[in-house]
């Protein structure tokens, strides 16, 4: 579990990624949502809505040191430039960014300050989404191969395991719980996102990078968001 909460947040003494690391990281996301549900339930206490959807968007990049945050901009240089899978693979890799970069990262960083503005969003829905995403993070290279050589998540790979998906039957139990008919959407909208990514990601990349595991993170959790907010 150390390695899984080194991997994920800022927190935890550095432990080297090992194949047990995946089956953490369902664990580790619940607990990130809590925390990220916890300031969320206080701000909103404390603040007028505008400025406490900044505070918790502010956290939730604290605590993962902006990490999903910058797989998600290195995956829109190299997914969506025009180019071949070499060319992407290198921009991926190349420590600034681009314009693709900028804009898929402001698109999102806006949509969750916008979506989180909502005092309304269940602290356990949180938590259940963010268990989400990190499940799926872990479910990918169970089903598309590694794209690269010595990259970040190689060393546990092997960890990644079809049975990691059993985590979304009580996620999605709970999300109808708390958020009635939205929330097996929301749980629905999530798998689909992240699917999409990973499909995306074998097309032009000829597999996935860590890069495009914190895309799946990132996209997953807003686009469950979004469904969660939406009218009734």
């Amino acid at each position: 579990m150390l390695s899984a909460l080194t991997f994920l947040t800022v927190l935890g003494r550095s432990a080297p990624p090992d194949r047990r690391t995946f089956r953490w990281f369902p664990v580790v996301g619940a607990g990130l949502g809590a925390a990220v549900g916890g300031v969320h339930l206080g701000v909103h206490r404390l603040w007028p809505p505008l400025v406490a959807g900044i505070v918790v968007v502010a956290v939730d990049l604290i605590l993962t040191g902006a990490l999903h945050l910058d797989g998600l901009a290195d995956s829109a240089d190299g997914l969506l430039v025009h180019a071949d899978r070499p060319r992407r693979l290198a921009l991926m890799a190349e420590p600034g960014i681009g314009v693709f970069a900028l804009a898929a990262g402001g698109v999102v960083l806006l949509a969750r300050w916008a979506l989180l503005t909502d005092p309304d969003i269940e602290l356990l829905s949180l938590v259940a989404l963010w268990a989400v995403s990190r499940t799926l993070a872990a479910s990918v290279p169970a089903f598309v191969r590694y794209a690269r050589r010595g990259g970040l998540a190689e060393p546990f790979l092997s960890g990644a395991r079809h049975w990691l998906l059993a985590w979304l039957a009580p996620a999605g139990a709970g999300l109808f719980l708390l958020e009635g008919a939205h929330g097996p959407i929301a749980l629905g909208v999530a798998v689909a996102t992240g699917a999409l990514i990973a499909a995306v990601a074998h097309r032009r990349l000829g597999g996935f990078t860590g890069d495009v595991l914190g895309a799946v993170i990132m996209l997953s959790e807003t686009a469950a968001l979004l469904t969660l907010v939406a009218s009734p």
